[in-house]
């Protein structure tokens, strides 16, 4: 894994402690869901977010690495991918989640593929 993909970025304006769960998530192109869960592990971060009736419930993992910036006081994370893309992601699998570091690769190569 790398950690630019699994790490928050210096400018996304992540503070260590942050509770993300709940934040409203934008991707470039308009809303796609809330944070369901979220990690600050290091070389390990990153979101679920429940994308509701947008997608049919389906809950997504995203890379700290895909994540632009956090507005704490507005609740907001925005996301440097489209809504499209992450339609099209792997579905977040939380067997696997764990301990699985195949589907970690499976992931970061969906997203690393589809940069910005």
């Amino acid at each position: 894994m790398t950690d630019s993909m699994w790490g928050y970025q210096a400018a996304s304006g992540h503070q260590a402690g942050t509770d993300l769960t709940g934040f409203k998530v934008e991707a470039t192109n308009g809303s796609i869901g809330k944070v369901d869960k979220h990690s600050e592990d290091v070389s390990a971060a990153y979101i679920v977010v429940d994308t509701g009736v947008w997608i049919f419930g389906k809950h997504v993992l995203l890379p700290a690495g895909t994540i632009q910036s956090i507005d704490v006081a507005e609740r907001k994370i925005y996301v440097a991918r489209d809504k499209d893309e992450i339609k099209n992601a792997p579905e977040f699998d939380k067997d696997k989640h764990t301990g699985d570091s195949g589907y970690h690769q499976q992931v970061e190569a969906y997203y690393g593929t589809h940069r910005p």
